[in-house]
Formats: C-alpha cells, structure tokens, sequence
C-alpha cells in the first residue's frame, strides 16, 4: 500500500495551515493510497514524526509549516535506512529552502506541484549530531536575529532580521575565528561568517547566485568588517550578488568546515539559536529526494 505522511505545523502562516489542509489531503489522496496527517504541538514532534514515517516506510513526508518544520523533518529523515521522497508547502515568513529548490511560495501552488512527481536528490548538511539545510552562520549579527519577534517576521519579512543585524554591528566588536576547510585554514577577526548551502538566505536570492543544492559545497562568506560606512558598500554587493568580490569578504567552497573561537558564541543553525562553538559541519551530497517544480 502506498501511504503519504503530512506533517503540519498548525500554527504557521497565521493558522493558514488548517485551511489548506484539504486541499493537500484531496491531492496526496489521489496519488497515495492511504493520508496520514501528523499535527506538531511543540519542538521535535516533526523530528519524531519524520522517523516513524522512515521506520514505517512511508513513501512521501510533507511538510506544512515553515523553515523551522523542514528542519526537523530534515533531521528525522537525515541518514536513516529508509528515506521517504520529501515535499514542502510552505507556510512560514521566510522559506529559504523552498526558495532555492523553486517551489512556489503560495501553498497552493506548492501542492499541485507535487502532483507532477517531479523528483530531485538534494544535499543537506551535518553539524556535529544534527543536521541542517540551509545555513550556519556565526557572529553578532547571527545572535541578533534571535531577537526578532513572530509579530517583526510578520510584518517586516527578511527586513526584520536585516535590523536587529544592523544592532548589533553598532554595539559588538568582531570576533576571532579560526575557520578550517577544505583548502586549509583562515584565522582572523570577523563580524559575520556564512556558511550556506543554497543561494536563498534570509530570503535573500543573491547571496550565492551560484550555489545549488546538489553541488556539494558550503559557499562560505566571512565578512571581515561591518561598520556602518563599510555597511553601505557590501549592502549593494549583497543585493547584486557580488558579495563575493568584496575587499572585505572572504569566500570559501568547502566540503567541510571546522569552526572554533576564544569566545562564547553559539552557532546559529537554519535560522535557530544552536550550541556553542567550536563545531565540525560537513555536506551529506544528494542525501534527500525532493518532489520540485518541472523547471528547477
């Protein structure tokens, strides 16, 4: 029998989750012959839900919810025996993994795409004992977004996080980084370092314009300074996807990453507060099946 999981956050995109359910219930019916649908009521349900789905062999898991969701889903399914094919519609403010693979931010949308089966292998990423896959990002302005409330997202979008980013640049000074790859070692001080695995961050698109999320690479940016005249210059260098090319920008592709400091700072790990530094990150190449629009 073939059987699809819906793992659905029901408080994300403004309730609008329950509202679509129908609709995704009605499609994955047509496709699947039996729909289960798993509700979260609070931190590491989807990470429960995705690894029963492995451990009963479910063919499909799909997420509803936002970035947060997929994450946990990502770490349910990340090197397990059995994988299910993973489909996202999302719900949640900024969606940078639905971003990158070109699946449609309206939800609706997002679920006829699913209909045509249109599969492709993906990486994802493993910090120490967890996996991510999106980003990792370190340093003040990385703490700062911890600050930004769901009525900011809500409102402001991407904008949000660019804000309280701006903060903290003003208040903290860089900090000392020993950073080890896969062409040997940086060691210098840094306001900010990147390490993204699609070209979508924050919701913004040009980041890494050549990144893709089967390329096996950590496009990595450490970002030297960030005072408020240099602030002005990399602001158009980021918009343009020339963030690269900046005096003050480092760029690395790396399969692996070791990062560690004299400070206590926590790594920020797709978007949510992480552990304490130092970590070993590495890319698991085309690790996960992803349902994706004809064209991506």
């Amino acid at each position: 029998m073939s059987k699809v999981m819906i793992i659905m956050n029901p408080s994300s995109g403004k309730e609008k989750a329950e509202k679509i359910l129908p609709k995704a219930e009605k499609v994955l019916g047509e496709m699947y012959e039996k729909v289960t649908v798993c509700k979260t009521k609070g931190e590491g349900d989807a990470t429960a839900f995705a690894k029963e789905a492995c451990a009963n062999r479910f063919d499909a898991v799909i997420s509803m919810g936002g970035d947060g969701t997929v994450n946990e889903i990502v770490n349910g399914l990340a090197e397990q025996e059995h994988r299910p094919v993973f489909g996202i519609i999302p719900l949640g403010t900024v969606n940078d993994f639905a971003r990158s693979l070109g699946i449609p931010l309206n939800a609706e949308a997002a679920i006829d795409i699913i209909k045509d089966r249109e599969v492709k292998k993906t990486d994802i990423g493993k910090i120490n004992d967890r996996y991510f896959m999106n980003v990792l990002a370190v340093g003040p302005i990385a703490e700062a977004t911890y600050n930004v409330s769901v009525e900011q997202k809500t409102r402001l979008g991407s904008i949000a996080y660019f804000i309280e980013g701006a903060k903290a640049v003003i208040k903290k000074d860089p900090l000392p980084l020993t950073v080890e790859h896969d062409q040997g070692r940086w060691i210098g001080n840094a306001h900010l370092l990147i390490a993204t695995m699609t070209n979508s961050v924050g919701g913004f698109e040009q980041l890494a314009p050549e990144a893709e999320v089967n390329d096996g690479k950590l496009h990595t940016f450490i970002i030297k300074d960030l005072s408020f005249p240099l602030l002005l210059t990399i602001i158009p260098s980021l918009m343009k996807g020339e963030i690269k090319e900046h005096e003050e920008v480092e760029y690395i592709q790396t399969s692996k990453l070791h990062l560690s400091t004299t400070e206590d700072i926590k790594v920020n790990i797709d978007g949510d507060e992480g552990f304490l530094l130092p970590f070993q990150a590495n890319v698991l190449p085309k690790h996960l099946r992803l349902f994706v629009p004809g064209t991506a």
